[in-house]
């Protein structure tokens, strides 16, 4: 039987997670059947057994070399139809400008909880972009285990800069570099994925809006310690709305993903990014490529942060569906025509629904991409 205290939820989780508390509170208290295979995120690391996620060194993506680019292009494409997700290596952002990021973002969540609270969001009435925590959106009032910030990086003519932290006084030419360089190994990865799929290279790109209206959300995830990280999580089982989302860290382990019906760890690897192919990707390639299931674990040892980069298409302006060359007689498109706008509601009401109906069916059951939880607030682990 879990037994839980009934203190009150603070406002932040990082002020509830320093207020010395042995027990974590019942809201962030998952159900019984979201508990499975949530051990110690450090060992779980350490096992070499089973299935790892793909590291794809990106070096040779350009090649002049045909046969050298060739090979390195269908191990991206490969790990993006079998997993969806793959560490990135050699992927040409500096490590000076990653650096830059990872203080700037870990400075800022160094700051007290009252210097914070002045780019506080207001989720109530729809307003996301800022500092906050995740409100229940669920019958059960469920929580999860984390603080962010979360805010548009591009196009610059799209960004809220008010709501920009000013301090550090590092942060806004730090992350506006690496959202140009992230924006241009987009389009690399896109243009592979492209012609993966037999179309032509700049066809996925112009899918999801091309360098004017594909937007750059970022999303600073800052899990503090947890006194009982068995009953809790960090992020809660999802898939990806976006295109591409793209994942920095600070070397503490969390991600999990549900491959071949088992929930695996992402091991730290040093100076990669993670890459996850989001539903959008999957819908436009009628299913090919995939977008795996996902979420984040917690820890009572260690503080995680980490830095994802989703990127979506314009919520109105473009109809997602399977692309006519994905579509035969033997392939029969998998979703139905849908905006961006309206694939998020539809992920929205299919949760609503589900929790209406009290349907016990386990997190590892209800796992296709109609049904996973949206990311109204854009999440990532």
């Amino acid at each position: 039987m879990i037994t839980t205290n009934t203190t009150l939820v603070t406002s932040r989780v990082e002020s509830l997670a320093s207020s010395g508390i042995q027990l974590i509170p019942k809201e962030y208290v998952r159900p019984q059947e979201e508990l499975t295979c949530i051990g110690n995120v450090f060992e779980e690391e350490k096992n070499k057994q089973g299935p790892q996620v793909p590291i794809i060194d990106l070096k040779d993506i350009e090649a002049e070399d045909k046969d050298v680019r060739e090979r390195c292009r269908d191990e991206l494409k490969k790990a993006a139809m079998e997993w969806g997700v793959m560490h990135l290596v050699n992927h040409g952002i500096s490590d000076e400008v990653i650096n830059r990021v990872k203080v700037a973002g870990q400075t800022f969540f160094d700051l007290p909880v009252e210097e914070k609270e002045k780019y506080a969001n207001d989720q109530a009435s729809g307003n996301v972009q800022g500092y906050g925590s995740k409100l229940a959106n669920n019958a059960s009032g469920q929580l999860e285990w984390q603080d962010y910030f979360f805010h548009c990086v591009f196009p610059e003519g799209k960004r809220n800069m008010s709501i920009w932290p000013q301090t550090p006084a590092d942060y806004i030419p730090a992350t506006t570099e690496y959202a140009k360089q992230l924006r241009g190994l987009a389009t690399k990865i896109l243009s592979v994925l492209s012609l993966g799929l037999g179309l032509e290279e700049g066809k996925l790109e112009k899918e999801v809006g091309g360098m004017e209206e594909l937007i750059l959300q970022m999303k600073i995830n800052y899990y503090p310690k947890c006194p009982q990280p068995e009953l809790a999580l960090g992020v809660e089982a999802h898939t990806d709305v976006s295109a591409l989302t793209f994942i920095l860290h600070n070397m503490v382990p969390g991600l999990q993903l549900f491959y071949e019906d088992k929930w695996i760890i992402a091991k730290c690897v040093p100076n990669s990014i993670i890459m996850h192919v989001g539903d959008t990707i999957e819908i436009l390639s009628n299913g090919k490529y995939k977008s795996i299931l996902h979420r984040g674990l917690v820890n009572k040892e260690r503080v995680r942060i980490s830095w994802a980069v989703f990127c979506e298409p314009p919520k109105e302006k473009i109809i997602l569906k399977p692309l006519p060359e994905t579509v035969s007689e033997t392939e029969p498109p998998r979703y139905p025509p849908r905006t961006f706008a309206q694939h998020i509601k539809h992920k929205l009401f299919r949760k609503t629904e589900e929790n209406l109906l009290e349907n016990n069916t386990s997190t590892e059951e209800n796992k296709s991409l109609e049904d996973n939880k949206p990311q109204e607030d854009s999440k990532s682990s």
